[in-house]
């Protein structure tokens, strides 16, 4: 059996895991070093090629990090009753959705979610201190796994909200926001 090491180089391509094929995960790079550990975007551990692995990255704290990054943003789509369970949908959503960002950007269109995400997450919050009535906000740092949450949270509602009710579907509204 060949490895991938002594494969030709016609077919180390064919080795390479590209997500639907299209984008490789080899030269996304994470900005900030704080998320680096929670935005699953290494090749080595989060290429696949549809963002459906049928992982349990809920069973214990801190797995879901784990989970690749499409695949979360996937994942966050699928909310609101009517929309709960059509993972084929979301991913078709987010598949043009990539195609569409190539196109505008000629980026790497993980890239591109990537630096979304490390841009829309909030880097600090407020907390109530005290008790028996009298409570000040407090301003706190939120953590690096919070702050992932929190972006992913943001930009699926945000583009969910701004489709509701008119007669663009989400991928428009989600490009344009």
């Amino acid at each position: 059996m060949a490895t991938a090491e002594a494969a030709p180089a016609g077919a180390q391509a064919q080795l390479e895991v590209k997500l639907f094929n299209r984008w490789s995960f080899e030269e996304v790079q994470v900005a900030d070093i704080s998320l680096s550990d929670y935005i699953g975007v290494q090749a080595s551990k989060h290429a696949t090629y549809v963002p459906h692995t049928a992982g349990r990255y809920s069973v214990k704290r801190f797995r879901k990090a784990q989970c690749p990054i499409v695949e979360r943003l996937t994942n966050s789509l699928m909310m609101h009753g009517r929309n709960n369970g059509k993972k084929l949908m979301a991913t078709r959503i987010v598949k043009h959705a990539m195609e569409i960002i190539y196109l505008l950007t000629d980026q790497n269109p993980i890239q591109v979610i990537v630096d979304a995400v490390i841009n829309s997450g909030p880097r600090e919050d407020a907390t109530r201190i005290g008790s028996a009535g009298v409570v000040r906000r407090q301003a706190v740092d939120i953590s690096p796994l919070r702050r992932v949450n929190q972006a992913i949270y943001l930009l699926t509602t945000g583009a969910r909200e701004s489709a509701f009710r008119t007669l663009k579907p989400l991928l428009n509204v989600w490009l344009t926001s």
